[in-house]
């Protein structure tokens, strides 16, 4: 597969796996036994039947997860690295042209980064539901990223270039939503620092 090509695949996949880690490697696993792709040498597995049923498995439970209150924030933790995994994994495993340090610098930097990037804005995302809501609209948060998940990974395949686009957006809108969290939050630090102060005099 062209480098090139290859790189559309996982940025788009790569964000998909921010939202739901294991959705975006069923669908490719699914895109592979019906022969739309062919995936690098030693990827092979993760176009077999035992890794259908296992990505399966794990997609349903991810899914499901995400609807228990005090669990969804949990799993945000412990699946912000896991994605970052999955991006990597799912990019390498298209760059069949590129030699093996290329494959995987690019699987890193740009699979596992934006799936980070992606994950980092949906964990956010949750966390002001969770706080401004009490959690009662979390359950509205998981299906938006179900359905993202599950779109970005169909569409990257269909429409690699219009997603791609659309997830760079997306990307750079999370990026000015994170400085702008950053940004306030220092500031209530400070404001706290403050009242702190004036409270000890």
């Amino acid at each position: 597969m062209d480098i090139a090509f290859g790189i559309l695949l996982g940025i788009g996949l790569s964000a998909a796996a921010g939202f739901r880690v294991f959705l975006p490697l069923l669908v490719t696993n699914i895109a592979s036994l019906l022969g739309y792709v062919n995936l690098t040498g030693g990827f092979e597995w993760m176009g077999g039947w035992v890794a259908f049923a296992a990505f399966t498995a794990a997609s349903v439970m991810e899914i499901l997860a995400y609807y228990v209150p005090w669990l969804d924030n949990l799993l945000d933790t412990i699946s912000g690295p896991m994605a970052m995994i999955a991006g990597t994994l799912l990019t390498a495993s298209f760059l069949t042209e590129a030699n093996p340090l290329l494959q995987w610098v690019l699987g890193i930097i740009v699979g596992g980064g934006t799936a980070g990037i992606v994950k980092a804005g949906a964990s956010a995302a949750r966390l002001t539901s969770s706080t401004t809501t009490g959690g009662i609209g979390n359950a509205a948060v998981a299906t938006s990223e179900n359905i993202l998940s599950a779109a970005t990974s169909i569409l990257t395949f269909i429409i690699p270039f219009v997603t791609v686009f659309l997830v760079l957006i997306i990307i750079f809108y999370i990026i000015r939503k994170l400085s702008v969290i950053k940004t306030w939050m220092k500031k209530v630090k400070k404001d706290k620092e403050k009242d702190m102060l004036i409270e000890n005099q």
